[in-house]
């Protein structure tokens, strides 16, 4: 009962300040002067100037440029340091350069906002890198998904998309580091590190000697949790206890995996001038979120059936799981972390019951529960499209959204989008399991889900792992390497192109004849829409996974 207890304040509270962060996040991006300008424009003006930029509005076109050569002037930037890291400061460990093809993953995986890690933070990156190129990639990756969702947003409003670095720059300056300088703090008094003193030198009852890594991990975590990263900077993540000290530090990360996430429906709403419509959306994506969570928490209730038949009493499924945490704090945060696309694990994802490990999965192949930093939100929105297409044409009507009529250059454009993630990732798989198997440390159908999860997190953005998998050699690198890239920005591409689109037509009346998309109808048809699509792409390998190795158990 008192999991249950915990669970719901924490949820509370995220409830309780998505409208607010919405309505705040919407005057950010506002174009009007605001009381916010004060506040910021002393910072914002010199480093917009530094870069020549003058607050023009961009064409889609130069809007997808912007991001896509920035993005990669970025991620050369940040191979280039690890490539170099043990002949820069801050390195008291001694920690060696990164080899090319870890480098390579590693840098696109942060500047991606996936943070998907083949090394282990502790002893893979120096201070340097950890604070420099990291760090760094933390803030302008959610920075860069923030803006374009914000583009997108505009384009369907029928406004001007906006200039991709000024976007960039407020979403640094006015969310990201205010917010997450703060909950630094926070963290920092609640018992994370902050140093960079070397690993602690001590010696153990047993008389030997341990080194104990530290580092300044306080001003990592909060931008981690933010901006829906999730690259831990030691090995095993939240489920460290310098990363996730105690019931306290947990909560508040699950607070802020979903702060933007659930904010941005209600920013959406403002912004297109239909707030019932965020509305609409955020309950939408409230409900595939409790019904995952409801999924995952039955299954890891009930344990492990294996134990029933030998006898043991069980209280549910411990394996894996911190036991500062339990199954329930466990769970949710499972659920929370591939529902935000953030990726931070406190327990070991690989350990999840089938049906437990299938709810996390089925968050990120779904991809539209709450979702990263804008990402989720721009996902949600194209399936608002699809079922307001797929409604006119069962009743005989061009179909229209937000006063503009959907025509067939935006559903190629959507239909090229809705194909994207199930190919990067079902392609892949099938591809590692026929050229690596023996990269799989669990053969059958756990080895499937193993697989399926890697490829899920990396289209996704999301970043975590089932693990279980020899995954740091030159296959994996640069497989999942380049479905972190092509997930990451063709999406963006194409969702940029339907927005340009949209907001060069003339807006339409409404009549009897237009289909409502701020009623709770249409929020049955939404949600129809995604899971009859996710359904029909994901799950006969599904079944080939985790549903076989359920019944097989």
């Amino acid at each position: 009962m008192f999991a249950l207890l915990s669970m719901g304040i924490t949820l509370g509270l995220v409830l309780l300040l998505a409208q607010p962060a919405g309505h705040y996040m919407a005057s950010v991006f506002n174009d009007a002067p605001s009381r916010l300008d004060r506040w910021f424009r002393w910072i914002e003006r010199p480093l917009l100037s530094l870069g020549g930029v003058k607050h023009s509005n961009q064409t889609w076109k130069q809007y997808a440029g912007s991001v896509l050569v920035s993005n990669l002037v970025m991620i050369l930037m940040v191979y280039t340091l690890f490539r170099l890291q043990q002949y820069l400061p801050l390195n008291p460990a001694g920690i060696p350069n990164m080899e090319p093809a870890l480098a390579f993953n590693t840098a696109i995986s942060f500047m991606t906002n996936t943070n998907l890690q083949h090394y282990s933070g502790e002893s893979g990156l120096s201070y340097f890198s950890q604070m420099v190129g990291i760090v760094f990639m933390m803030f302008t990756a959610p920075a860069t998904a923030l803006s374009v969702s914000i583009a997108f947003i505009r384009g369907l409003a029928g406004l001007p998309l906006g200039h991709f670095f000024s976007d960039l720059v407020r979403s640094i300056t006015r969310i990201l580091l205010p917010v997450s300088f703060l909950f630094s703090l926070i963290f920092v008094a609640l018992g994370v590190p902050q140093t960079l003193d070397p690993p602690a030198v001590v010696q153990t009852l047993e008389g030997g000697v341990q080194h104990i890594a530290r580092g300044p991990v306080g001003s990592f975590l909060s931008i981690k949790e933010l901006g829906n990263n999730g690259g831990g900077f030691f090995g095993v993540n939240s489920a460290h206890p310098f990363e996730n000290p105690n019931a306290l530090s947990n909560a508040l990360q699950i607070i802020l995996m979903l702060f933007i996430g659930t904010a941005l429906p209600f920013t959406y709403g403002i912004m297109v001038g239909s707030i019932k419509q965020g509305r609409i959306l955020f309950m939408s994506m409230g409900l595939l979120f409790l019904l995952l969570l409801g999924g995952a928490l039955a299954a890891e209730s009930q344990g492990n059936p294996v134990f029933d038949s030998y006898g043991f009493q069980q209280a549910g499924s411990m394996e894996g799981k911190e036991a500062r945490f339990g199954i329930a704090q466990s769970t949710l945060y499972a659920v929370v972390t591939t529902a935000s696309e953030t990726g931070a694990v406190n327990t070991m994802h690989d350990t999840l019951t089938p049906l437990g490990g299938m709810a996390a999965l089925s968050a990120m192949l779904l991809n539209t529960v709450f979702g990263g930093a804008g990402a989720g939100l721009m996902n949600v929105l194209m399936y608002v499209i699809v079922g307001v297409f797929l409604c006119g044409l069962m009743i005989g009507r061009t179909p229209e959204f937000l006063g503009k009529k959907i025509e067939a250059r935006e559903m190629k454009l959507l239909a090229v989008t809705l194909l994207i993630h199930p190919v990067l990732i079902l392609i892949p798989t099938a591809a590692a399991l026929a050229a690596v198997p023996e990269t799989i440390s669990n053969p059958g159908f756990h080895g499937i889900t193993q697989v399926l999860y890697e490829y899920a997190s990396s289209a996704a953005n999301n970043g975590s792992g089932f693990e279980g998998l020899a995954d740091n050699n030159l296959f994996w690198n640069m497989s999942t390497a380049a479905v972190m890239y092509l997930g990451r920005f063709l999406s963006m591409i194409t969702l940029l192109a339907v927005a340009g689109s949209l907001a060069s037509k003339a807006r339409i009346q409404e009549t009897s004849g237009t289909l409502r998309t701020d009623s709770r109808g249409f929020m049955v048809i939404l949600l129809g829409t995604v899971l009859v699509v996710g359904a029909l792409t994901f799950f006969p390998v599904l079944v080939l996974g985790p549903i076989a190795e359920y019944l097989t158990l």
